[in-house]
């Protein structure tokens, strides 16, 4: 198992756009270093989009699911007191799995089921609702939440 499998994974640091392995959008691996800024939001979303391109089945789901942990790195977690998130997007013929790892909070993420008045809360509940599966890990300080999406058998 790999580290991030085991749900034990490293945090943040300063860095920029790491390209695709593979070439074009769809396969390989993307990940970026943001600050920890609401307008760094969109572009988590613009990696998602770069590694998978627009028309991948799954793009939509990624790029909504990218968006609220991306949020949640920014709202949450000490990435956004001055510090930065990590977002890498990996794809494969079988399954996208996303991660962003942030510079830890006081607490784990919470899975918290909102009143309909609420006008936070739902990040994760529609991670576990949209996501095949997904988890977090807090290592030395850092907190990265993952997701995966499966991708339809004999489909790109």
């Amino acid at each position: 198992m790999t580290p991030l499998e085991s749900h034990r994974v490293n945090g943040a640091r300063p860095a920029q756009e790491r390209p695709a392995r593979a070439a074009g959008p769809g396969q390989g691996r993307r990940e970026i270093v943001l600050a920890g800024l609401p307008s760094q939001v969109s572009r988590a979303r613009a990696l998602v989009t770069a590694a998978l391109g627009r028309d991948d089945p799954l793009h939509d789901d990624c790029l909504l699911l990218t968006s609220e942990l991306a949020t949640n790195a920014v709202l949450h977690s000490r990435s956004g007191a001055g510090g930065s998130f990590t977002v890498a997007v990996r794809s494969s013929d079988e399954l996208v799995r996303v991660y962003v790892a942030d510079a830890g909070s006081d607490g784990p993420p919470c899975v918290c089921r909102t009143g309909a008045g609420a006008t936070t809360g739902r990040g994760l509940p529609l991670v576990d609702a949209l996501s095949h599966r997904w988890g977090f890990a807090r290592s030395d300080g850092s907190t990265t939440v993952w997701f995966e999406l499966l991708r339809e058998e004999g489909k790109p």
